[in-house]
């Protein structure tokens, strides 16, 4: 199911021995566009600080209570080591990372989560199976960012600036981004409208602007999106058919079809 990352941030976080907090933020891979971690803030049992969580540890999500339950105890979180999520993270700091819970990393290889399109899958994976899948040891870009920070960039097409982002719509399964919302408001009243990351053409980090290759009467005429209606299928496969776009649901699509675009640039 899809589903707006507003709508998960204060969701709460359980180990299994007890409540650890609550979500605040989320940290999205810059090159895949999918959530790779949840930012929680602590409480309680814990000193007051904010952990990462990795969709890796998730059990079944309790959407009802709004409550991620997670395969590790307490005590393992309180020792996790600390990563400074107000800035991007490195690979150097996400092995860190990786190695203290003792799961596999889920770069270098085709899939968005490493062995497969799904986190769970790398849960029961350990170390010493996929240490060949990290070719880029020596590699320390910066490659995951704050969803909390790139909410407010400019959505430039191919003729003039379209909008900002105003959140993002993922894939409860896979955490796959698959729409970033735009809020179009500054030229027409109150329309926010969806545009998938993978439509982008190159994102500007250091101008906090994303770039798409349409242009601003094609996005003023796209399907409006409602926040507080239901994302289907139907909704979606009106708004790929608007944009000549193949659906990342289409067989014989790729096995992660929110994998990077050879032709999509990202400019530091």
């Amino acid at each position: 199911m899809l589903r707006s990352l507003k709508e998960l941030e204060r969701y709460g976080v359980g180990a299994t021995d007890g409540d650890i907090g609550r979500v605040v933020n989320f940290l999205l891979d810059d090159t895949w566009w999918v959530v790779r971690y949840l930012v929680v803030e602590t409480g309680g049992f814990f000193e007051v600080r904010r952990v990462l969580i990795s969709p890796i540890f998730f059990g079944e999500p309790d959407w009802q209570a709004k409550r991620f339950p997670l395969a590790l105890s307490m005590d393992k979180i309180k020792h996790s080591p600390g990563i400074d999520t107000d800035l991007p993270v490195s690979r150097q700091r996400e092995r860190v990372y990786n190695n203290y819970f003792g799961n596999a990393y889920y770069w270098g290889y085709a899939g968005m989560w490493g062995l497969g399109g799904y986190p769970g899958l790398l849960a029961n994976a350990k170390m010493d199976e996929v240490l060949a899948g990290d070719p880029d040891s020596a590699n320390d870009d910066l490659h995951l960012r704050s969803a909390e920070e790139v909410r407010g960039y400019q959505i430039q097409g191919s003729d003039d600036s379209i909008g900002r982002v105003d959140d993002f719509i993922v894939d409860d399964e896979t955490w796959a981004v698959r729409y970033l919302v735009i809020d179009t408001s500054h030229w027409w009243f109150g329309k926010k409208v969806l545009v998938s990351p993978a439509w982008a053409t190159s994102v500007s980090w250091a101008d906090r602007t994303v770039h798409v290759d349409m242009s601003r009467q094609s996005i003023k005429e796209s399907p409006q999106w409602h926040p507080d209606e239901v994302l289907d299928r139907v909704y979606e496969t009106h708004l790929h058919e608007y944009y000549g776009r193949p659906a990342y649901w289409s067989p014989g699509r790729p096995e992660d079809p929110a994998a990077p675009r050879h032709g999509t640039t990202r400019s530091r």
